[in-house]
């Protein structure tokens, strides 16, 4: 009897690890998207600068905040392992997560308004650019994305609006990388140069989609919101 008992046992606890070590695994992931971001940031700063190419720049800028939101969520992982079942500490996993998730996407909402004032200016007073040296350092930001995208992407995340932030967060990243990458080879075939600032505004418009849908989500579970079906 006990032997059968403890044979019960076993699955359920192989189970429970298993389901633990799901937090571990996307702090890992997490971590890793930050180096990789924050590599690429970098130098899409810099060369933004240097090719005068506002799509490459706003890419830049757009990365360096993302570092910021990513770096949050690697933190509330990091905090909910080490303190969320402490008899020190006494608070929920998932109302943390949902803040960094919540929090995230404002950062999200301010950068796309930030790049579409910027987009907008240059739009007005474009400048001459370097368009192969953008559209190198573009392609790598776009890669980088792409491999950070695959890194963060898990079936059975959904639920966690932390990870979900990470992920939208590369996401978004890898549309305006995308964006720009066309923006100026247009600019460089054709000679159009308020295409590259158009790139901006476009893709501030679509981050601004994702930036609100996030911050429902994540907010209703805040909040605790839940629809009552008898009503």
């Amino acid at each position: 009897m006990s032997d059968n008992h403890q044979a019960h046992d076993h699955p359920h606890e192989h189970g429970h690890q298993h389901s633990d070590s799901e937090p571990g695994n996307f702090e890992r992931k997490t971590g890793l998207v930050v180096l990789l971001t924050g590599a690429t940031m970098v130098v899409e700063i810099i060369y933004g600068y240097l090719t005068n190419s506002m799509a490459l720049l706003a890419d830049g800028y757009h990365m360096l905040t993302h570092v910021f939101a990513l770096g949050l969520a690697w933190i509330a992982y990091v905090m909910a392992r080490k303190y969320a079942e402490t008899k020190k500490f006494s608070f929920k996993k998932e109302k943390l997560l949902a803040l960094a998730g919540f929090t995230s996407a404002l950062v999200l909402e301010a950068v796309a308004i930030v790049m579409a004032v910027e987009s907008v200016s240059r739009l007005m007073d474009p400048l001459p650019i370097v368009f192969r040296d953008a559209i190198l350092v573009a392609a790598i930001g776009f890669v980088i994305n792409i491999l950070s995208a695959i890194v963060l992407h898990h079936k059975h995340g959904e639920g966690d609006h932390n990870i979900r932030s990470a992920y939208l967060h590369v996401l978004a990243d890898g549309l305006t990388s995308l964006t720009a990458i066309i923006a100026l080879l247009a600019g460089m075939l054709y000679n159009l140069y308020w295409l590259d600032a158009a790139s901006g505004i476009i893709s501030s418009l679509i981050i601004t989609k994702w930036a609100i849908d996030l911050i429902i989500h994540s907010g209703k579970d805040l909040i605790d919101f839940r629809k009552n079906n008898s009503v």
